[in-house]
Parts: C-alpha cells; structure tokens; sequence
C-alpha cells in the first residue's frame, strides 16, 4: 500500500524539500497507517470505516480546498493544474460519499463528538489555507493535498474492497506535471515559503487525523 509521492530525480531544492515533507510527515509514513491495524488486523473493517468517514468529514465538503485555491490561480499552468486538480477532487467527493454509505454508521467509539468537533475545526483551517492571500500558501496546500491524496486513496481502495463497494479510477494531477509546476516556483524566496508553508499546514492537519484515528482504534481495542 506504500506509494511514494514524487520519485525526484531533477536537482531542484524546492522539489526535494517538498517531497522530504510529503514523504516523512504525510500520510505514507504514519504508524498507523503503515501497520497491519488499519487493513487487516482484527478489526480492520471498522479501522478502515471510521477513516472513511473521518476523511469524507474533512474532505468531502463542497467548496473544498481545491476550489479555493483554484480561485486564487489567474492563468497559465497554475490554471490548467488547479482545473485538473478541481474536477479530481469532484470525483473523490463522489467516491468518498459511496464509501461512506457503504461503511454504514461511524463505528461507536467514546468520545465521539470531541473527534468530530476536532475534524470540523480542521476542516475550516484547511479553508483558510486555501484562501489565503499570501502567494504561494493556497497553491502548496493544494499541491501537498494532492501528492498525500495518492497515499490515502490506497487505503480508501483498501476499504472499498473489504466493503464491497466498487472502486472508482482515480484521476489526480498528473505527477509529471506537478513537479514541472513546483519547480516553476523555485527563485522567489517569498513564494517558495509561502508554498512550503501551506502543503506542511496540509500535510499537518492529515497527520492529526491519522492520529486521531490511531487513538480511536486503541479505545475500541480496549473494550
């Protein structure tokens, strides 16, 4: 289930900086998603519901992320990815709704309402992000959401399957492209900050879900 983000092989600082952080802050690198709790451990079918729900809680919004930060794009190959990156996160709107209805009720799990609260309020910082005024912060938690995207379609593909629901052909931004984009940023000191600053915000608020996620799996083992 491992998919890295980027696979590098250009010289360009930017491009590695942000591929370090999507590699060993995102999702791809977390404990709980990298052992066998999540996918096959006993209770790998409530695991796999609960992030489920969880994800279409935080993602599954409309307008989300992509829409704001396509707003803030004027023209050019900024455009053309946010466009793609827009109708993509359309598509995964639809599956994560069909996986949700698929997994049933959110698996009962004390605490309930804190989590949901806590996922709400990440969910409007996610907002922020992509309104941003600051140039860069929109399009590199954009960026950040679609590199981390692909490892959490690998574990919403895992659920589709032990849920019985049929997987949808995702369609993110092409990866070539992407970096040809990140790259196309690099020799403004401002801008590249800005955008390193929005996809680890991204990748942060990701990162407190899975542990979220971890914790709630840990209660319901107990009992």
């Amino acid at each position: 289930m491992m998919v890295h983000p980027l696979r590098i092989t250009e010289a360009n600082d930017l491009l590695r900086t942000l591929d370090a952080l999507v590699t060993n802050e995102g999702t791809i690198s977390h404990p709980y998603v990298t052992s066998r709790k999540l996918v096959d451990g006993r209770g790998a079918t409530r695991n796999l519901a609960d992030a489920v729900h969880f994800f279409s809680l935080l993602h599954g919004r409309h307008p989300g992320l992509m829409d704001f930060a396509a707003a803030r794009v004027a023209q050019g190959d900024d455009r053309n990815w946010a466009e793609q990156a827009v109708d993509a996160f359309g598509r995964e709107r639809a599956y994560l709704a069909a996986l949700a209805v698929g997994a049933g009720p959110m698996p009962s799990t004390a605490g309930q309402h804190q989590c949901e609260t806590t996922v709400i309020a990440q969910g409007h910082a996610i907002d922020m992000l992509g309104q941003s005024e600051r140039n860069g912060c929109a399009l590199g938690a954009a960026i950040a959401l679609a590199l981390d995207w692909r490892a959490i379609r690998a574990v919403l593909d895992a659920a589709a399957q032990r849920l019985d629901v049929k997987a949808m052909a995702a369609h993110l931004p092409d990866l070539q492209q992407t970096m040809t984009l990140i790259a196309q940023k690099s020799g403004n000191p401002a801008v590249e900050r800005a955008l390193l600053f929005g996809a680890q915000q991204m990748l942060s608020q990701h990162r407190g879900l899975w542990d979220m996620l971890a914790m709630r799996e840990s209660v319901r083992e107990d009992f």
